[in-house]
């Protein structure tokens, strides 16, 4: 269980009503081929030893006792499996019957979680046959014979947890069908015992739309509960008599589905669970409260875990799917666009001053702003746009910017800073030729006082460019681009503004559309070194590495507390073929290291809209001493 990473699986066998030694065949089957691709758990559907359709055969001893003899064969036939196995049958205790998963390990029955919640409306009635766990009153124990033939007791719990005595973090619960689908489902409680994996055996008949809110019913209690959610389903074999099942089986983390089976269909399922993000999460979350609860522990020796079933997103911040990005970029613009909104009628700004540059950042910044004034009803000619060209400004930016202004119909205005940047160079006596820190920030700061002051002269507010990963690596110049008087990207990562100025380039037509897919296809560089050829010289991704390997780092390391090793292997698996394991090593050590020097310049951001998950305010989601030792992480990213 390197890095927390398990791999669990649901499976939906072939059965036969009533026939528990071939149901028992089936199920052993796929559990022999589900652990011997790594599966640690193994969740088969509700009453799979004899199927969930037996109807008045459950009252029958010839049945029972077949149950009980196949769980026997279960247990026989995976004792030397290295896995946990859950497999509900029915079970007689103190003359009642109950519909219980047995949990097995190692041949043995560690214990029985009976049904609490019996549906008896609509198509169903399991009180006809069943009683809930609530008869049981206490703990229970029924006696059986193990592996040696020898007696042995084994426990009735309805309140109680499973852990692994060689990785503490897997912990799982077990609940039955319709016990998910009630107010307070028992998954609620075991997950507050610290039940990091539910795991739900199920007979859940089809019909019209029962599919997706079942789907999003896993999901959700998987958010709510901070866990992974393991839905084994009955499928091909029941009976039809009336009802028709269709192994629809689920795997949820934390509010995403992992995995899903096709409709109608039999075999198995499997996710990799990071169990580390989920401890993460609740420690995170103040609000999950943690109880206390009984404990049954088993054994399981490590192994490696190949992540054959974890995907890793290479844009975290941006879904793949479009319809759901475009739909993304949307809620973003908008959320944007009405903080600055907010703001700007709050300080009876009558302009709102914003540095074109042409690129990337500059150029969302705009589109937000002209979607507040819109928004405000105010006129567009209120925005100030100002290009400041200098040493390093090349012609394709200039235009971009001075189009860009043009398209949307905002006030344009060109300061040339170079006089004034000479003069002050002189001032300090640093000289032209010396292309250093000094070069580029005297540059950068003369800029963000021409903002300002322009600002104070139209009785208006900078609107601030920089975005989310350039906050990260500390690249803005401290008391330059760093600073303004709202920053509307500041929660936005580049890859993400990337696709906020393609969304707005695909939504509209003409000369707008066109200068905004070039500003798309303009290398990423602050423009502060001379231009070679009347092209750009300085780019950024060169300097501190690609924007999309820092964003992935980033989302990881802050939303979910990821070490470098495990970022590091996210990230191998990610981007394989794409860069090599030298070169995430590189960028990987590079983030670690300018992240931790430069929180200086986040401790004291201006204000602006959060918009996702992962932001850098010292306000809000991310409070760190300007003074910590990066030593750990970085020891940990040189030695991967």
């Amino acid at each position: 269980m390197r890095d927390g990473f398990i791999k669990i699986a649901a499976a939906t066998p072939d059965l036969h009503v009533a026939d528990c030694a071939y149901n028992t065949s089936e199920i052993v089957k796929l559990a022999k081929e589900a652990a011997a691709k790594g599966a640690k758990l193994i969740t088969f559907p509700e009453l799979c030893l004899t199927g969930y359709t037996c109807g008045d055969l459950f009252l029958q001893e010839t049945l029972l006792e077949g149950a009980m003899q196949a769980l026997g064969t279960v247990c026989r036939e995976t004792a030397e499996l290295a896995a946990v196995i859950v497999v509900g049958l029915p079970l007689r205790v103190r003359g009642k019957l109950y519909n219980v998963a047995a949990v097995v390990n190692a041949g043995d029955v560690l214990a029985f979680v009976p049904k609490t919640h019996l549906p008896n409306y609509s198509e169903f009635y399991e009180q006809r046959h069943f009683v809930s766990a609530d008869a049981l009153g206490s703990i229970e124990s029924v006696t059986l014979t193990d592996t040696a033939g020898e007696p042995c007791y084994v426990p009735i719990v309805t309140d109680s947890i499973f852990q692994c005595d060689e990785q503490p973090l897997f912990t799982f619960g077990v609940e039955i069908c319709e016990d998910l689908w009630v107010p307070n489902p028992p998954s609620t409680t075991l997950a507050q015992m610290g039940a990091h994996i539910i795991v739900n055996l199920s007979a859940s008949d089809e019909i019209i739309g029962k599919a997706g809110y079942r789907r999003d019913l896993v999901r959700q209690q998987s958010g709510r509960l901070l866990c992974a959610y393991q839905y084994a389903d009955a499928g091909f074999g029941e009976s039809t008599q009336d009802l028709v099942f269709a192994g629809h089986d689920l795997i949820a983390e934390n509010g995403a589905l992992l995995a899903e089976s096709k409709m109608f269909s039999q075999g198995i399922i499997y996710a990799d669970i990071d169990l580390q993000r989920l401890a993460h999460e609740r420690q995170r979350m103040n609000t999950f409260e943690s109880i206390e609860g009984g404990v049954f522990s088993f054994s399981l020796e490590p192994v490696e875990n190949d992540l054959a079933d974890r995907t890793f997103p290479r844009t975290p911040f941006v879904p793949a799917n479009k319809a759901l990005r475009d739909e993304r970029c949307e809620e973003i613009l908008t959320l944007q666009a009405t903080g600055l909104a907010t703001r700007l009628r709050h300080t009876h700004a009558k302009t709102a001053v914003v540095g074109l540059s042409g690129g990337l950042d500059s150029t969302l910044a705009l589109i937000v702003l002209v979607h507040a004034f819109d928004m405000l009803e105010l006129d567009r000619k209120g925005i100030l746009a100002v290009t400041m060209p200098c040493f390093g400004t090349t012609a394709r930016t200039k235009g971009n910017a001075e189009k860009l202004a043009e398209a949307y119909g905002v006030t344009l205005k060109t300061v040339d800073i170079k006089a004034a940047v000479d003069q002050h160079f002189m001032d300090i006596g640093q000289s032209k030729d010396d292309l250093s820190v000094t070069f580029e920030n005297g540059q950068a700061r003369m800029r963000t006082l021409v903002l300002m002051n322009l600002a104070n002269k139209n009785g208006g507010m900078v609107v601030g460019t920089g975005d989310l990963s350039e906050l990260a690596l500390g690249w803005a110049t401290y008391n330059g681009d760093h600073m303004s008087m709202y920053g509307v990207n500041g929660s936005i990562p580049k890859t993400l503004v990337r696709y906020l100025v393609a969304y707005e380039a695909d939504r509209t037509l003409g000369e707008l559309s066109d200068v905004l897919q070039d500003v798309l296809d303009t290398p990423v560089s602050p423009e502060l070194l001379p231009p070679k050829d009347g092209e750009i010289s300085q780019k950024t991704e060169d300097l501190v590495g690609p924007y999309e390997l820092h964003d992935f780092f980033l989302y990881y390391m802050l939303r979910f507390g990821y070490p470098p090793r495990k970022i590091f292997r996210a990230a191998h698996k990610t981007f394989e073929g794409v860069y090599d394991d030298a070169t995430i090593k590189k960028w990987l050590t590079t983030f670690m290291r300018r992240f931790f020097t430069q929180q200086f310049k986040r401790s004291c951001l201006p204000d602006g809209p959060k918009v996702g998950t992962v932001a850098l305010s010292p306000r809000g989601d991310w409070r760190m001493p300007s003074d910590a030792v990066s030593a750990l992480w970085l020891r940990e990213a040189e030695s991967l």
